[in-house]
């Protein structure tokens, strides 16, 4: 009779067997295929537990569908304007086609690499060529086309990777800029000069705006100021009215204008705190005939 432990160890083993053999898991973030004597299959295999053939009739091929970060060399290029200038570009890449991916590359990731970077400077290149050095580098904002610049280095690689590589690009992007060392200096040179510019724009603009100022305020003041005077001789002509009318007065009765300059007189000398011997026959004291010698300043007893 069998030893039952024997025959379970012998099931277990064959299961583990049938399993490896016969079995195989596709995880989440991997693609794969089949193939069959050699021979690829047709589409890509979804992830989940699937059954296979055997080895060597079958073989399972993996690869990471993850996106992958690659970034080229810093290389020097030219503008369409005959610039040169030093890009770094970075790219995202997944596998898409497995099959295709694994005829172009049989070395792995490493070939994928390498003609992933032919693309990269090719595309680079090509585009850079298209745009005017002010596309990269300027003070004004609005003229900088990196957007559109990575747009067309995407659309360019992106198509080539597909096709011929099994590779979907899923992002690019200018990571750096820089300037060859002979044109370093000069490129900053010119940046000055385009700030300098700049600052005397917006010193001219100020000036003319102080001036504005300036004169917004000399008209306010000159209309202040003859307005002021219209008053002031409208003021003098109604007091020099008044005058003549007074004048006018004093002369139909003289005897009235000397008392009232008499009494003026004896105003301005009554002023102080004083005390006055007086001849009476003296004017203005004269009007003080019939009265005490000595006077007092107004107000006191």
């Amino acid at each position: 009779m069998r030893n039952p432990v024997t025959f379970v160890v012998g099931v277990v083993i064959l299961l583990i067997f049938v399993s490896i053999s016969f079995l195989f898991q596709v995880r989440q973030n991997e693609v794969a295929f089949l193939t069959t004597f050699g021979k690829a299959s047709e589409e890509a295999i979804k992830p989940g537990l699937h059954l296979k053939a055997p080895w060597p009739i079958q073989q399972v091929h993996r690869f990471d569908a993850r996106v992958h970060n690659f970034e080229g060399k810093f290389e020097e290029t030219q503008t369409q304007d005959g610039r040169n200038l030093m890009v770094l570009v970075y790219v995202g890449w997944r596998v898409s086609e497995p099959q295709k991916f694994n005829r172009s590359f049989p070395g792995g990731e490493d070939d994928a690499k390498r003609s992933l970077e032919s693309l990269v400077r090719s595309a680079k290149n090509a585009t850079v060529g298209l745009h005017p050095f002010s596309h990269f580098i300027n003070t004004d904002p609005a003229q900088l086309k990196f957007d559109a610049i990575e747009k067309e280095m995407l659309a360019q690689i992106d198509g080539t990777a597909k096709e011929k590589f099994g590779m979907e690009v899923k992002f690019l992007g200018i990571k750096r800029l820089g300037f060859p060392e002979s044109v370093t200096q000069k490129v900053f040179e010119r940046m000055k000069e385009e700030r300098q510019r700049l600052v005397k724009q917006f010193e001219g603009e100020g000036e003319r705006e102080a001036t504005k100022i300036r004169s917004a305020a000399d008209r306010e003041r000159n209309e202040l100021l003859a307005k002021a005077e219209a008053e002031a001789t409208k003021l003098r002509g109604e007091a020099e009215a008044e005058a003549a009318k007074a004048y006018k007065t004093l002369e139909q009765n003289p005897e009235l204008a000397v008392f009232l300059q008499k009494l003026a007189s004896m105003e301005q000398v009554s002023k102080e705190r004083a005390t006055l011997i007086l001849d009476q026959n003296t004017p203005p004291f004269d009007l003080l005939r019939g009265t005490n010698s000595i006077v007092r300043p107004a107000g006191k007893k």
